[in-house]
C-alpha cells in the first residue's frame, strides 16, 4: 500500500471546547437502547442494523478525509483527518488556523502555534476513546440511544465515569453503513458537529502522522 503523509490543514482558534468538538459530536441522548430498538422494529426496520453498522465501522482500520466542524456558536472550521484503529487520530486544521490535534493511542495532544499552547489529555478520559476503539459493542452500558431510520442511523454513546456527561453520536448511512458525521454534546449541553467528506479507507500511514512530541507539553 502507498504511504500517506499528513498535510497541515483549518480555520480555528482552539480552546478546550474546540477540542471536545473535534473529538465529540452531538444529538439527543435520552432513550434507552431497548426502547430505540423497539421503535425501529415497530417502524418495519431491522433493529440489528445498528450492530451491523457498528461492526462494519469497527472493521475499517484506517481512514482519511476532509471535515467541516460546526461549533456551538455556528462557527465553521475545515481541515483533514486521519484515523488508524485502535486509538490513533490526527486533525489538521486549514489556514489561517495553526492548530493540530494528534492522538498516538495513549494521549491526545492539542497544539496551537498561534496561541503558543501545547496541551495533553489522556485518551481514555475523552470520547475519542469510543470513536477509536477496536470494536463498538452496542450491548455495553455506554449506549444511550439508537435511532435507525431508512436513510440514516444514529448511535449515541456516553460514559459518565470516563468523561462526565459528554456524549458522542455517530451518524451512518443506513444502506452503505458509511460514517457521515459525528456530533458531540459537552457537559454544558453545547453541541459540535463534525461532518466528513472525501473519505478513503484501508490506507497505510507513515508513523510520523500520529507521533506526539512530548517535550514542552502541558498535562
Amino acid at each position: 500500500m502507498k504511504k500517506t503523509d499528513a498535510q497541515p490543514s483549518t480555520r480555528l482558534n482552539l480552546t478546550r471546547r474546540h477540542f471536545l468538538g473535534a473529538v465529540l459530536a452531538a444529538g439527543a441522548a435520552g432513550a434507552a437502547p431497548v426502547a430505540a430498538f423497539a421503535q425501529a422494529q415497530a417502524a418495519g426496520l431491522n433493529p440489528g442494523i445498528a450492530q451491523a453498522i457498528a461492526d462494519h465501522f469497527s472493521s475499517i482500520k484506517t481512514m482519511k478525509g476532509g471535515f467541516l466542524q460546526i461549533g456551538p456558536r455556528g462557527d465553521q472550521l475545515s481541515g483533514s483527518f486521519f484515523i488508524q484503529r485502535p486509538g490513533k487520530m490526527r486533525f489538521n486544521y486549514d489556514p489561517p488556523s495553526r492548530m493540530r490535534v494528534i492522538c498516538d493511542g495513549n494521549n491526545v495532544q492539542v497544539i496551537n502555534d498561534q496561541t503558543h499552547t501545547n496541551n495533553m489529555y489522556q485518551l481514555s478520559k475523552t470520547p475519542l476513546s469510543l470513536l477509536l476503539a477496536n470494536k463498538i459493542d452496542l450491548s455495553a452500558d455506554m449506549v444511550r440511544n439508537v435511532d435507525a431510520q431508512p436513510d440514516l442511523t444514529k448511535i449515541t454513546l456516553g460514559n459518565r465515569t470516563v468523561f462526565g456527561d459528554s456524549t458522542i453520536a455517530m451518524i451512518f448511512d443506513s444502506k452503505t453503513y458509511d460514517l457521515r458525521q459525528w456530533t458531540v454534546i459537552d457537559p454544558q449541553g453545547k453541541t459540535t458537529d463534525v461532518i466528513i467528506n472525501n473519505v478513503k479507507t484501508n490506507l497505510s500511514f507513515d508513523d510520523s502522522v500520529f507521533r506526539i512530541d512530548y517535550s514542552g507539553a502541558n498535562r
